[in-house]
Formats: structure tokens, C-alpha cells, sequence
């Protein structure tokens, strides 16, 4: 059978199609410069441009500068979005001239204590990216969470997936329409795995500043069985987030309790021209726009549901790590006072 022109170049677009984001490697280097500068404005929530190079499944992040930091939010208006625009500009500008990497690959952003990545602001901003630069991806750092366990465990590269930016096109979270894409909150983020890379020449010279490795203090320090700071912080974000919940699911509730009586009056009133029918009186109008319980109730957005769900699944592995965590130095200390 002959090959259509549309099937033709539908499939031509399909081998075409740029391979999917798999890996984030980012310099170590550059991962410095985030830390600093997430960790220098704690707990004020900073942002910064990621820069780089889109090598097939890899992002290669070579380079990051900051955004300026505005201390308040009545600071943010159309003047300070329009510098934020000209500093971004002139900092690409400034690393073209230099033979840095100029290329657009995202962005990274801290979480200051009690606020969350997964909003709708989040989302606009991640749409913007990609409308603009196609594939890219956010960084995530919580000072907080690194600061108590250690080692890189706040940080995390982010994208959206594809069956939600789709679906956040449409503009459609209806809980139908969520159930025929088969999306869940799980299907919203997606986390890309990150690899930390350094150039030879500079792997060479750490291992030649690497002193000999002698116990201290910071070892010791390893072993603090105090993890209550952060588990009552988590548990309080995690306790608002629930009242969040359940404020979307009241407003759900009010939905199908309105539904639900528009549905018995529009019933109670086709039993009753039936009944006039019969006795051969003219029916009476059963689509009156001017009756409130004929006009169309609008069904809540299940958007803000998604996120909020996401933020207590967050929650809830955070404190699922640092008690895992807690308990296995219990047992260490443990182990040691019985010996």
C-alpha cells in the first residue's frame, strides 16, 4: 500500500524528534556557585540562569550567574522586571564576548523554609523556558535540608513531563479529563538525574590539595542524633499543607452538591411537563436561562489539588529520610555504648 504524504511526514517527524532529557551534568564548579549563592541569601528565595550546551540526552550546564535579589515583594513591578530583562541581557552579552557559554538551559532557584517549588508560578515560568529555548531544567536547592544531612541531598534537577505540559496547554484539569490522560500527581514533575563532572586538570589538582585524612570533629559531628528542628518543621509545612487539601476538596464537595440539585430540579421539572402533557397543558420551559439552576456550573480546576499533593508527598519522604536516617545512628550509638 502506497505511504500517504501526511503519514509520510508524520513519521519523518517522529525519527526526527529530539531525543528526551536524561541526564543533567553540571561542572562542580558551577554547582559551587549555586550553593554559595542559595546558601549566602538563606532563607530568602534566590534565582539564577543556568548555561550550557543541549548535547542529545545530555544537558551540559557550564556556566550560572545570579539574578538580582529583590528583599521585598512590593519591589517587583513592571520597572524591576524590565532591569531583571536588561541584566540577564547584558550578562549573556558580557560571557559571549568572553567565549563563555551563553546558551539558555534553565534556571535554578533555592526553597526558603515553608516554601514550596510546586506552584503555578513554577509551572509559567517552566512553560516560558520551554516555549522559548525547547529543553531545559530547573535546579532546586534547600539550603536547610543540606545543612542537616549533609552532602547534596537538597539538590535535584526538575522538568515538567510531557503528558502535563500537553495537558496544561489544553487548560483542562477536569478530574474527567485527568482520568482519560491518566495523569495523576505523580505524572507532573519529573526528576532528571544529576552527574557532577570536573575537567582533568582540575580533578589532578584537588587530588593534590587532599591533605591526609585524619578524624576530627566534623566527623564526630556526623553522628548528632538531633533531627527535631527539621522534623517539626516538615511536619508543620506537611500539617498546612493538609488544610490546603482539604480547603480543594471542600470547594469539589460544594461542586457535586450543586450538580447534584441541579440535576433532581431539572428532573423534578421534566416529571412535571410530563404530568402536563397528559393533562393537555402547555410545559413549562425546562432550559430558562433566567433560572440560576439552568446555567452550567463550572467544575473547580483540579491544578491546584495536583500541587498540593505534591507538596506532601515531598514532605512526607523528607521526614521518611531524616527518621531513616535517625535511626540508623541511634543504632550506631547504640552499638557503641554496649561495646
Amino acid at each position: 500500500m502506497a505511504t500517504s504524504f501526511l503519514q509520510a511526514a508524520a513519521s519523518t517527524e517522529k525519527v526526527n524528534a529530539p531525543p528526551a532529557l536524561q541526564v543533567v551534568q553540571i561542572e562542580g564548579l558551577v554547582l559551587l556557585k549555586i550553593i554559595k549563592h542559595c546558601k549566602d541569601l538563606s532563607p530568602s528565595l534566590v534565582t539564577g540562569q543556568l548555561l550550557g550546551l543541549d548535547i542529545g540526552t545530555v544537558l551540559e550546564v557550564t556556566n550560572c550567574f545570579p539574578f538580582p535579589n529583590h528583599q521585598r515583594e512590593n519591589d517587583i513591578d513592571q520597572e524591576t522586571d524590565d532591569i531583571g530583562a536588561n541584566y540577564q541581557l547584558d550578562m549573556m552579552s558580557c560571557l559571549r564576548d568572553a567565549n563563555v557559554d551563553s546558551n539558555v538551559v534553565g534556571w535554578y532557584q533555592s526553597t526558603p523554609p515553608g516554601d514550596c517549588f510546586q506552584s503555578v508560578e513554577f509551572i509559567e515560568t517552566f512553560m516560558n523556558y520551554k516555549e522559548n529555548i525547547g529543553k531545559c531544567v530547573c535546579i532546586i536547592y534547600d539550603p536547610s535540608r543540606s545543612n542537616i544531612q549533609g552532602g547534596l541531598a537538597g539538590l535535584k534537577a526538575l522538568k515538567l513531563s510531557d503528558s502535563f505540559l500537553e495537558l496544561y496547554r489544553n487548560g483542562n484539569f477536569s478530574g474527567e479529563n485527568l482520568r482519560d490522560k491518566n495523569i495523576s500527581w505523580a505524572d507532573v514533575f519529573e526528576e532528571i538525574t544529576i552527574r557532577i563532572s570536573n575537567s582533568a586538570l582540575v580533578s589532578a589538582f584537588m587530588s593534590s590539595l587532599e591533605p591526609d585524612r585524619v578524624t576530627d570533629q566534623s566527623d564526630y559531628d556526623r553522628l548528632q542524633i538531633s533531627s527535631k528542628p527539621l522534623l517539626e518543621s516538615n511536619v508543620e509545612f506537611l500539617i498546612r499543607c493538609m488544610d490546603d487539601l482539604s480547603t480543594e476538596q471542600k470547594k469539589l464537595k460544594f461542586y457535586f452538591k450543586d450538580v447534584t440539585r441541579q440535576q433532581a430540579w431539572v428532573q423534578e421539572r421534566r416529571d412535571e411537563n410530563e404530568a402536563r402533557k397528559a393533562a393537555g397543558e402547555d410545559p413549562l420551559l425546562e432550559d430558562d436561562s433566567s433560572n440560576p439552576f439552568f446555567k452550567p456550573i463550572p467544575e473547580p480546576s483540579r491544578l491546584e489539588s495536583l500541587l498540593i499533593t505534591n507538596r506532601i508527598a515531598d514532605y512526607c519522604n523528607q521526614i521518611h529520610r531524616v527518621a531513616r536516617h535517625s535511626f540508623s545512628r541511634l543504632s550506631l550509638i547504640k552499638a557503641l555504648h554496649d561495646d
